[in-house]
């Protein structure tokens, strides 16, 4: 984890403390055209009308996590590969994607 960001290791597996029956978990992985997974892109989290909700940066494993509510999210990311983006209708549990970035 990066000393500049104060997000959680986003590679580490879900905490046992969470309860996926009561918990909207927006999860991901960020890959480039050849299909490897990008360490170190942003992904930022914005709302129905895309207004910015928050951003982290993947892990070694290309991986991202959110906390959310139920509804309509817009995923965005941000690398050295290039961006992408991708929108996900959350609901309860864990919502899994993949944005694929390029130029």
């Amino acid at each position: 984890m990066s000393d500049s960001c104060a997000a959680p290791d986003q590679d580490a597996a879900l905490p046992a403390s969470v309860d996926i029956e009561k918990e909207t978990v927006l999860t991901g992985t960020v890959v480039n055209d050849e299909g490897e997974l990008v360490q170190g892109a942003y992904v930022r989290l914005l709302d129905g009308s895309g207004e910015f909700t928050a951003e982290v940066v993947t892990g070694e494993g290309g991986q991202f996590r959110f906390f959310a509510a139920p509804g309509k999210w817009t995923l965005r990311a941000l690398s050295r590969y290039g961006d992408a983006t991708g929108e996900v209708e959350a609901s309860r549990g864990l919502n899994e994607t993949k944005l694929a970035v390029s130029r």
